[in-house]
């Protein structure tokens, strides 16, 4: 089902919609309580879910997709025991969400599960992120009691490669009778992803809209004067580019002149006077800010793809001498921040770069991005929707985060680093980035500028402003721990029909059925090409053969340095035999001999391509069900399973295994069960636990020095065993994982024994966030470990936790 807007209802409309309202008596409750109407796709959604069944909505950001959310939980609070949990796939939003149902519901009613926080996990309402509710069901939790509805805020990160198999595993096995409220940005095979919706969980209603709540005007500014992407003049095709940008464009930006448009050559700063900017390929950003205020076109979010380009754009900005806030309004920002921030110590003010941040802050700008710490970012995050900060430089993180929309969203750049190369923006990041601009209820328009570079292309960014949507693709993959936990609960027979229940699998069968299709076709032409080439003197297929053969030997002869004498000789002799059997042959002799020819390489050449084509179809038949063969495979020759065939079952070290989650869970539980790290006291363990989370952003080459004593020996030995499994998962034909690495386990060695906060972050050479961060990381597997590990290792895992869990981690709510 897809919602557009419509104009006015008639009359007729007008009796139908008053005949539905009062079929819908829960919905025209709900709406009476808001200050606003639903717009129609809201509407189909919410009537979806009171006539109950599932529902997936997919619409733009800020289209207003949360009401469906907050009207299932209206729903259950009807009934007297019925209870919702609404997943997220990060923190910070469950944080937010917590805070938002809190204030409508009370705390009584709210609870929050996220790793960190475990607060009222028996109410109504739980808001957690999505892995919390993955082990809940695997671990069978008393909580899911009543359960009715299941919120899965952003389930498009079902396509992250990383983390996406979790969602996945939630809507497959969640009870058949808990009802889905799906929410994505806008997708282009929604439909299919419905269908699936359909297939593993009942009736599912598909409501899409590709409708913005806030249009939006989207500009490039060129040098200094800011152009509409798009002609405006009501006489071109829809996404014609303006014929002023292109012409300036292939002008390399010459050639401003006159004043339509705006032109923006000189820039009044409030603070530093008049600024001549008539000679500079880009304006600086303090001249951008100021263009952007001057036209009221701010709040902005400007998105910078780099930490350090958003710290230095605020150092710029600031350092120009602007202002964009009132006196009473510094006055609230130190408030807020002095507040959020009380708990640290003053001692750490000066590391954390307080000072400095403060100083944006009341100026009204500040950066977003993962190395700040996270209780600066929430700071920046409220300030900013209170309207107070003015200005964000951010990274592209922002836009997947929590809500901060903005009046305008500016994209320095259009291409970023990936961590191994530069690569341009696809038209879904696009998409999200963009759909920060237009506050609903504030503006009657959003706004996007581009800032025009050498070779920008207009029309490439055209294209990229036009298309709407990126297709969702499941990365979904059996792992070592939902064996285990599938197996236990359902056997190896089932498990496979649930696996096979996939998206993954059911996109990959989708596949098959095309390829299928077009192997079909193929086979069809190469009938055709076998009958003109026929031959009424033999079986030119097998004439064409020897000359194909001959063919390619000759040019592997043509290619070959030589070889030796004797590979030389060889080759010789088959290439003679060749050549006698195709003049022995009777289709030889043939007048149309050439024309056959000409026919069966045609057949040669599609046969190869109808062959690579049905081996595809019989690599996705059941790829998801063979990848957890083979990993059913290893646990066996680990130990972890037992049995023989389909009659498999886990033994007592698997059901260790059960317990243990991420990305290195095999590496985890053999570590335990070979007394790898009974030796360790709470720093060295926490180091240890450390080198298993981290990712270091890129290999720097020089050598990492590690903590002294016993970690040395544990760490080679759980070097050696890692070794040891990736040669294992190649003999199964298994993606292997990175090596551990060390890079932070010194700091992780040194904060856990006590060390003060600048002399870590010193010697990790991280920001605080990213310190934070990798920090809750390590305390979600020594969380782990405590509750699953025997003997020392247990109670040592407690200990490094307390450790860890002070100062700056201690004091951040989100990570």
């Amino acid at each position: 089902m897809s919602t557009t807007e419509s104009s006015a209802p008639s009359p007729s409309e007008r009796y139908a919609q008053s005949r539905a309202r009062r079929g819908f008596l829960r919905l025209e409750a709900f709406r009476a309580k808001l200050a606003y109407d639903l717009d129609p796709f809201q509407l189909a959604a919410c009537r979806t879910l009171e006539e109950g069944r599932s529902v997936l909505v997919a619409a733009p950001t800020g289209a207003g997709k949360t009401i469906v959310a907050e009207f299932a939980v209206y729903l259950a609070m009807f009934e007297p025991r019925d209870k919702v949990f609404y997943t997220t796939p990060m923190k910070a939003l469950s944080n937010q969400k917590y805070a938002e149902l809190v204030a409508e519901y009370g705390s009584d009613e709210v609870g929050l599960l996220t790793g960190d926080s475990n607060i009222n996990s028996s109410a109504r309402v739980v808001v957690m992120t999505t892995e919390v509710l993955r082990n809940m069901l695997y671990a069978d939790s008393p909580l899911l009691t009543d359960l009715a509805f299941v919120v899965m805020d952003e389930v498009h990160y079902l396509a992250d490669r990383f983390r996406g198999a979790v969602w996945e595993e939630v809507i497959i096995h969640l009870p058949k009778q808990v009802r889905m409220v799906s929410l994505s940005a806008t997708v282009s095979n929604a439909e299919e992803f419905g269908d699936w919706l359909g297939a593993v969980r009942g009736h599912t209603d598909v409501i899409v809209s590709e409708e913005r709540p806030v249009p939006l005007d989207q500009h490039v500014l060129v040098r200094t004067k800011l152009l509409d992407l798009f002609d405006s003049s009501g006489q071109a095709a829809t996404n014609r580019v303006n014929p002023e940008l292109a012409r300036l464009a292939a002008a390399g930006g010459r050639g401003l002149g006159g004043r339509a448009g705006g032109d923006l050559r000189r820039i009044h700063h409030k603070d530093t006077g008049r600024r001549d900017f008539r000679n500079a390929d880009r304006v600086d950003r303090a001249a951008f800010v100021h263009m952007l205020d001057d036209k009221n076109l701010l709040p902005a979010i400007f998105f910078v793809f780099s930490r350090v380009g958003c710290d230095a754009a605020v150092t710029q900005v600031v350092r120009s001498g602007i202002r964009l806030t009132e006196a009473w309004e510094r006055e609230e920002i130190r408030a807020i921040a002095e507040e959020r921030c009380r708990t640290l110590r003053d001692e750490d003010l000066a590391v954390l770069g307080y000072w400095e941040w403060l100083e944006g802050l009341t100026r009204g700008v500040a950066a977003h991005h993962a190395g700040l710490l996270p209780a600066f970012k929430e700071v920046i995050e409220e300030l900013f929707q209170r309207k107070l900060v003015k200005v964000v430089f951010a990274t592209e993180t922002l836009a997947l985060g929590v809500n901060m929309p903005a009046r305008t969203v500016v994209l320095e750049k259009l291409e970023k680093f990936n961590g191994e190369a530069r690569v341009p923006i696809t038209p879904g990041e696009y998409t999200q980035l963009t759909g920060r601009a237009g506050r609903r209820g504030i503006d009657v328009e959003g706004h996007s500028v581009i800032q025009w570079s050498s070779g920008l292309n207009p029309q490439a960014v055209a294209s990229l402003a036009s298309r709407r949507s990126y297709p969702l693709n499941s990365s979904f993959r059996p792992t070592y721990n939902m064996a285990v936990n599938l197996v236990a609960q359902f056997g190896r027979v089932r498990t496979r029909e649930i696996l096979e229940s996939s998206f993954a699998q059911f996109q990959a069968d989708r596949a098959v059925v095309d390829l299928a299709r077009k192997v079909k076709a193929q086979r069809e032409s190469m009938d055709g090409y076998a009958q003109a080439m026929s031959c009424h003197l033999g079986d030119f297929r097998e004439y064409a053969a020897l000359r194909r053969e001959l063919s390619d030997l000759e040019r592997k002869n043509a290619r070959s340095d030589g070889g030796s004498r004797g590979e030389r000789e060889r080759r010789q002799r088959h290439m003679a035999d060749l050549r006698r059997r195709m003049r022995q042959h009777p289709c030889h002799s043939c007048n149309d001999r050439e024309a056959h020819a000409r026919w069966a390489e045609r057949w040669w050449r599609l046969k190869r391509e109808t062959d690579q084509l049905t081996s595809q179809v019989e690599g996705r038949t059941g790829a998801v069900a063979k990848v957890f063969d083979r990993v059913t495979d290893v646990l066996l020759e680990l130990g972890y399973l037992s049995g023989k065939g389909d009659q498999i079952e886990t033994t007592l070290d698997g059901r260790l295994l059960r317990r243990i989650y991420g990305e290195r869970d095999l590496l985890v539980a053999e570590c335990l069960r070979r007394g790898l790290w009974d030796e360790l006291d709470a720093p060295a363990l926490a180091a240890l636990v450390t080198a298993l989370v981290y990712e270091p952003r890129r290999e720097s080459g020089e050598p990492v020095e590690l903590p002294r004593g016993p970690f040395r020996k544990a760490f080679g030995a759980t070097e050696e065993l890692w070794a040891n499994l990736s040669d294992l998962e190649d003999e199964h034909r298994l993606p292997s994982k990175d090596a551990p690495a060390a890079g932070l386990s010194l700091a992780a060695y040194r904060w856990a024994g006590g060390a003060r906060l600048d002399s870590v972050l010193r010697d990790a050479d991280l920001a605080a966030g990213d310190f934070v961060r990798w920090m809750k990381q390590v305390i979600d597997l020594l969380d782990q470990i405590s509750i699953v590990a025997e003997g020392r290792v247990g109670p040592t895992a407690r200990r490094a936790i307390d450790g860890i869990r002070r100062g700056v981690v201690s004091d951040s709510a989100v990570s």
